[in-house]
């Protein structure tokens, strides 16, 4: 499993109280081009901040919503989501996700439910979207219908990393919701994985002071 992406120094994630700075999160199977929908929209400009100690991968882009400027920080798997689970502080403080499969790889299809199930679990209440990929190797798939979406009442958008099909509307689109979300924010999972890492700091610093007691205790008395 990953480490604790947010014990890195270059991921304070109380940068996301901000007002003017949003955390949107990507999941989906390993392949199916979270990476390259990110660098699509973001092309010549983007600043890919890998992170590999981390398994993730940052990328900052600047956004416009409204008369305000964001910025935006997207977070990619990198790696972590062939253990078919992420790190709890993946979702932490996230404002909106993006699900992502593969249109010709069923499997990616079917496992959404599964990203899905342990979205909710951590934010219950941020804006989610599903994403066809790959569309540009058979646009016959653009006529099927995909329920997924539909039964989470979720926006479903197909798009081509490829030719760029789409990208920059759903980005734009999803950019607009998280910062609408983190205006009106229902999420109440924060403040308790905020109570965990607290406790989880007060445990370490009770063990490192018995440790202490202990060294103390062993040492020979000084002449």
């Amino acid at each position: 499993m990953a480490c604790d992406v947010s014990s890195a120094p270059e991921l304070d994630q109380n940068d996301y109280d901000a007002d003017e700075q949003v955390k949107i999160i990507c999941l989906g199977d390993s392949a199916v081009g979270k990476s390259k929908l990110m660098e699509r929209f973001l092309m010549d400009k983007y600043r890919p901040h890998q992170l590999s100690t981390y398994a993730l991968t940052l990328y900052k882009h600047t956004a416009t919503v409204g008369n305000k400027t964001v910025a935006v920080d997207f977070w990619d798997t990198a790696g972590q989501e062939r253990f078919q689970s992420m790190h709890p502080s993946y979702y932490h403080k996230a404002h909106a996700c993006i699900m992502v499969f593969d249109v010709q790889r069923k499997i990616t299809y079917k496992n959404l439910a599964n990203w899905y199930k342990e979205l909710r679990e951590y934010r219950p209440e941020i804006p989610c979207c599903v994403v066809a990929n790959k569309i540009d190797v058979d646009l016959k798939v653009t006529q099927r219908s995909f329920n997924f979406g539909k039964k989470q009442a979720l926006p479903f958008y197909f798009v081509s990393a490829a030719d760029g099909t789409n990208v920059v509307k759903m980005f734009r689109e999803m950019i607009a919701r998280a910062v609408d979300y983190k205006q009106n924010p229902s999420d109440f999972m924060d403040e308790v994985l905020q109570e965990l890492e607290n406790f989880d700091l007060e445990k370490k610093e009770e063990n490192s002071e018995t440790d202490e007691d202990g060294l103390k205790a062993e040492s020979p008395d000084e002449e």
